[in-house]
């Protein structure tokens, strides 16, 4: 940053307002590049370009990258902290620390509020009247949990619409996994007690749930319903079963809902590790890895970082009743994160400090797998720098390509041209930044027009770091299009690279008919370069082109089934867009809704059975 532009951001600060808010810092194109709260806005943005001789590295960096600022006000400094979290996870800034992997934790739902409440999956935590179990680190437990729990105590798994609309019951039923709720073969009063039951499991009191599962059995005993009676005896020995390999953590007299937060790390990084207990068992652990954080000797105080991370990983995820932390916060900042907590969740919730983890047997747990997962990191991370490092040399680039941008054109026939863009950061897929192009000014197959389109469309959005690496699947004609498209759009500083496979004819064995190879192609050079199979630098860039291909391919059968799907549902009268939805939400294809029946179709809301019948007798033709 020039020092005139310093002067003028100096001058901009002077009349920010002194009251809480939210400051953006940009970058000179517009991008966001870091967000913070504050107390007191004038204040705090003017300490960025404070001459004092402590002013960390980072602070130093960060002012010489910054080209301009902005703020929000907010009411209250707890309001600054809930839209900062927002931000950070929308814009993703280069400088503040932000959770990397920001997938959703999978949770159990019930929707108690219901009058025959059910259970399904949920990725976020609302305030909505529902009852929610977790988190779990596996969807796919959580998908097992909720199965288990509906065919045990004979819970709906329909939807609320199927339900509504339901006259006879459903297969669920006939197979002895449903009660029926739908068409009254069971009282309400009944079916609750089934769902409390439920509830009771999820919230681990075995004994409670066991006694009435008896009860139960005994009764149908006594009414000589014995196959009834079995059933639920079955449901008992499976609920044993699974309590045997739950870990229980206390005694029971305090089984309130708890997070222990670990770390561990060193010079290359920090690991923040989550353990979760609900209801006086371990549910599970998740690790998160912040790049670039020394927690021996950050420039950053490590109450802030901390207490940033909280910040963001509460804002989705369940917030439980205490929160117990390996560094002390203070009593300002605890007593602020306790109201952000407190505002995001409607509960009161309690924050300890515990300085010896060692000493107590559920932050030690927390503590371990920690450092685990760091030794863990650590092994991937020098795996992905070495395969970098020879991807570097071999494809003679400039700097080590810790962004590196794939390009794949696809078309079916020469018709329906379109383009996948995929991004790896430092060796990992970056899903958030990838893009699917629909080719606006290219008809038929013409990779040059295309491949043109494409990039241009690409470097138009400044908000994107640069890639130190272009990769385009194909061969040299491929790679000569890519370089004219550059060098068009003033680009040419981007190295660019294509990958294309070789077929070679081997000796007619068994084993060995043929082989295929992978090899690259460089500006300047005639031959291929080609990489041992096994090297980390291999498998990175081979991922990558599949990467691209996948996402491509996805793209175009999605546009191709669309038209598909169009051309036989549009001209269908008393089918709109709504109604196609609907159809194609249920039967998932074209084929599916001809296989189907009047009752099936009719059975969707805003369906009837005259209009069934037209959906049918129109495809049958």
């Amino acid at each position: 940053m020039s020092a005139q532009r310093k002067q003028e951001l100096k001058d901009l600060v002077k009349n920010f307002p002194e009251t809480p808010g939210v400051y953006i810092m940009k970058s000179e194109t517009g991008k966001v590049i870091y967000v913070g709260k504050a107390k007191n806005l004038k204040n705090r943005v003017r300490s960025y370009f404070s001459e004092a001789k402590d002013v960390s590295v980072k602070t130093k960096y960060l002012v010489s990258r910054l080209y301009d600022i902005d703020y929000l006000l907010t009411k209250t400094e707890v309001e600054a902290f809930l839209v900062e979290a927002s931000m950070i996870k929308k814009h993703k800034p280069r400088y503040n620390i932000r959770l990397k992997d920001d997938k959703a934790y999978p949770y159990i739902k019930c929707w108690y509020q219901l009058k025959y409440p059910r259970f399904e999956l949920a990725r976020k935590v609302k305030r909505d009247g529902a009852l929610y179990f977790g988190p779990y680190t596996s969807g796919f437990s959580v998908k097992e949990t909720i199965l288990f729990l509906n065919r045990n105590f004979k819970l709906r798994d329909c939807s609320d619409s199927e339900f509504k609309n339901r006259k006879t019951p459903c297969m669920q039923y006939q197979i002895g996994r449903c009660s029926a709720p739908c068409v009254d073969y069971i009282s309400n009063k009944d079916y609750k007690n089934d769902i409390e039951n439920a509830l009771s499991f999820l919230r681990g009191k075995d004994k409670e749930v066991l006694k009435a599962l008896k009860d139960k059995m005994k009764q149908a005993a006594t009414n000589e319903r014995f196959e009834a009676a079995a059933k639920i005896r079955d449901s008992i020995h499976a609920l044993e079963r699974i309590w045997e390999k739950q870990v229980v953590v206390t005694d029971g007299k305090s089984a309130d809902d708890k997070d222990f937060v670990a770390v561990h790390g060193d010079y290359q990084g920090t690991m923040i590790e989550t353990l979760h207990i609900r209801n006086g068992r371990v549910t599970g652990s998740r690790p998160h890895f912040v790049n670039k954080l020394n927690i021996h000797d950050s420039e950053e105080e490590p109450r802030d970082w901390l207490t940033s991370f909280l910040n963001q990983y509460y804002m989705d995820n369940y917030i439980p009743e205490e929160l117990f932390l390996p560094i002390e916060l203070g009593h300002e900042i605890k007593a602020l994160l306790v109201a952000v907590l407190k505002e995001r969740s409607g509960k009161k919730i309690k924050i300890t400090t515990l300085l010896n983890g060692h000493k107590n047997p559920l932050m030690a747990m927390a503590e371990k797998n920690a450092l685990s997962h760091f030794k863990s990191q650590m092994e991937k991370t020098q795996n992905y720098f070495t395969g970098l490092e020879e991807i570097k040399m071999k494809l003679s680039l400039p700097e080590t390509p810790s962004r590196i941008e794939c390009y794949d054109i696809s078309h079916f026939q020469g018709e329906g041209t379109v383009a996948s863009q995929v991004v790896f950061e430092d060796g990992e897929p970056r899903k958030d930044q990838y893009r699917k192009y629909k080719l606006k000014t290219v008809e038929g197959p013409d990779d040059y027009k295309s491949m043109y389109e494409v990039l241009s469309r690409r470097f138009k959005h400044d908000e994107y770091d640069d890639p130190q690496l272009i990769l385009i699947d194909g061969g040299k004609g491929q790679l000569r299009v890519a370089e004219a498209v550059l060098e068009d759009l003033n680009r040419k500083d981007i190295p660019v690279a294509s990958i294309a496979k070789a077929r070679t004819e081997s000796s007619f064995t068994k084993s060995d008919v043929s082989s295929t190879q992978e090899r690259f192609f460089i500006p300047g050079r005639q031959n291929p370069i080609t990489f041992r199979t096994n090297a980390q630098a291999f498998k990175i860039l081979t991922q990558l082109r599949d990467e691209a291909h996948r996402f491509a391919i996805t793209y175009h059968r999605k546009l191709r089934d669309k038209r598909i799907i169009s051309s036989q549902l549009d001209d269908i009268p008393g089918l709109g867009e709504k109604r196609i939805k609907k159809l194609m939400d249920k039967f998932k294809s074209v084929e599916a809704i001809r296989l189907a029946n009047v009752d099936d179709i009719s059975k969707l809301p805003t369906f009837n059975q005259t209009l069934a019948q037209q959906i049918l007798d129109a495809l049958k033709k």
